[in-house]
């Protein structure tokens, strides 16, 4: 994720810095904002992943307590 990161902000600095019209200052901020929203979407994409495990481990904690369940209440009848 890291090497990722790192991939897009040198590439944003340097499509930011390709146009030889735009002064400096334009540049900077054009690169500092890709920077930002690479972070932003690199942080989206974490929470999402970890929403999805948070909700993968909650559904099979709640199969097996359903199965236990389940199963003590055969193991009662008999």
């Amino acid at each position: 994720m890291k090497k990722l990161l790192g991939i897009l902000v040198v590439t944003g600095a340097m499509t930011a810095c390709n146009n030889s019209t735009e002064s400096a200052t334009n540049s900077v901020d054009s690169a500092a904002k890709a920077a930002t929203d690479t972070v932003k979407a690199a942080g989206d994409s974490a929470v999402k992943k970890v929403d999805s495990t948070v909700k993968a481990v909650v559904d099979t904690v709640k199969a097996k307590a359903g199965a236990a369940v389940d199963s003590a209440k055969k193991a009662v009848k008999k």
